[in-house]
């Protein structure tokens, strides 16, 4: 082990985190989740259960967190009462109508207060008459993922047939993960659209919970050795064999010349961590389809503008929808800095130029913006980032630890 390595401590998984905690309530806190993602959307998610079981209020607020909002919506939809889900006014752009749609099905009253298929909306919760229901997973995994979340309570669970191609399934396949180890019996049918999601009958002992690190906080520090090849930079309690989606970082930055190592520790059975050095061979060009990550194509985009490498980026067509506009939000600021990029609904296409800096970086009130031009200050050390603090949704330390490789540059 070389000791100069700068070792990055990374946050628990948000994704994990709040599949965790959604079924470890529904079930009765049977379970004990050891140190969970310290992101704002799971702090978030944690005030909005306490104050669904206190009934403190009964309107729940769910700033611009997506994944948030859509999980809680089944919950409330069958949870006897009134309530009120919104959020601020992104949120209330985001599709919500294939969830929305899901629960109507299923025999549950939501409804749009202003612009249907949007937030916010009106619930007023009962028992579901259907337990066989469709879901267009197009525009985001998590419909399906919220639906089956709150199958092991409903007394003949969920039929659930996808009535497209979803985005981002392996956060479908994380989800079934999660409540299999919780004890239910998920099975997905041979062609892959229909998942059966039994009520829980055979209660999982009840354990200690260790959520992965973020793969997609990992995601950074990937183009940071790219930039710096002659750091070594190791990724503490990051595994290779992920269930998450976003574990597709390493594929994409092997092919930018970024090469990994898992290293176990000796002493503990669960030590891993993950060692990055950049300066490898590259291709001239890379093609990557984002269909299963979307929200890398930020990192993606900027590390192939930094390193000059012509780059396509396939199945983007969602990211407009996330907390900002990302096809708008990346092609702005890399053409501001004097990249080219050409997108269409399904592509973003990165061309060879020379970035120069601006001031600042617009951020869009997006976390995942600020996090992927942040490492260009390694090679712009004057670069600023407009509202540094957008990162408390999925990585409050995310500072702290990046400036454990800018201070080593």
């Amino acid at each position: 082990m070389n000791t100069n390595d700068i070792r990055i401590n990374l946050p628990a998984s948000k994704s994990l985190s709040n599949r965790w905690m959604m079924i470890n309530h529904l079930i009765g806190n049977r379970f004990r989740i050891a140190k969970p993602s310290s992101s704002g959307d799971t702090r978030l998610l944690r005030q909005l259960l306490t104050q669904f079981d206190e009934g403190s209020s009964d309107v729940f607020y769910c700033n611009n967190a997506g994944s948030v909002a859509r999980f809680l919506m089944p919950l409330l939809a069958i949870t006897p009462g009134h309530r009120i889900l919104t959020g601020d006014a992104r949120l209330c752009q985001r599709p919500m109508a294939p969830i929305i749609d899901s629960l109507r099905q299923m025999g549950l009253r939501v409804e749009c207060t202003e612009n249907e298929g949007f937030l916010p909306v009106s619930i007023q919760g009962g028992i579901p008459i259907k337990r066989t229901v469709q879901v267009d997973p197009l525009l985001s995994s998590q419909f399906v993922s919220a639906l089956m979340l709150i199958a092991p309570v409903l007394p003949e669970g969920i039929s659930l047939t996808m009535t497209s191609r979803p985005t981002s399934r392996p956060y479908i396949e994380m989800t079934a993960e999660v409540l299999r180890q919780a004890g239910v019996d998920v099975r997905r049918s041979s062609n892959g659209r229909t998942y059966y999601v039994q009520p829980l009958a055979n209660k999982a002992k009840p354990t200690a919970i260790t959520i992965e690190r973020d793969w997609s906080s990992a995601s950074y520090f990937y183009t940071m050795a790219l930039l710096r090849p002659e750091l070594r930079i190791r990724l503490l309690g990051l595994q290779l064999d992920s269930c998450q989606g976003d574990s597709a970082a390493d594929a994409f930055f092997r092919m930018l010349g970024v090469h990994s190592t898992e290293v176990r520790s000796p002493y503990r059975a669960t030590g891993r961590s993950i060692t990055l050095q950049g300066g490898f061979e590259h291709g001239k060009t890379v093609q990557f389809n984002c269909i299963d990550c979307p929200d890398l194509v930020p990192t993606f985009a900027v590390a192939a503008a930094a390193a000059g490498v012509r780059t396509t980026l396939k199945g983007v067509s969602n990211i407009a929808l996330k907390e900002s506009d990302r096809m708008v939000a990346i092609t702005n600021e890399l053409r501001r800095m004097g990249g080219k990029v050409n997108t269409t609904a399904e592509e973003m296409v990165i061309i060879p130029s020379t970035l120069k800096p601006v001031e600042p970086v617009q951020t869009y009130g997006d976390h995942r913006i600020a996090m992927a031009f942040a490492p260009l200050r390694l090679v712009f050390p004057d670069l600023q980032i407009e509202a540094p603090e957008v990162v408390d949704k999925s990585f409050p330390e995310f500072w702290e630890e990046f400036d454990k490789v800018l201070s080593a540059t």
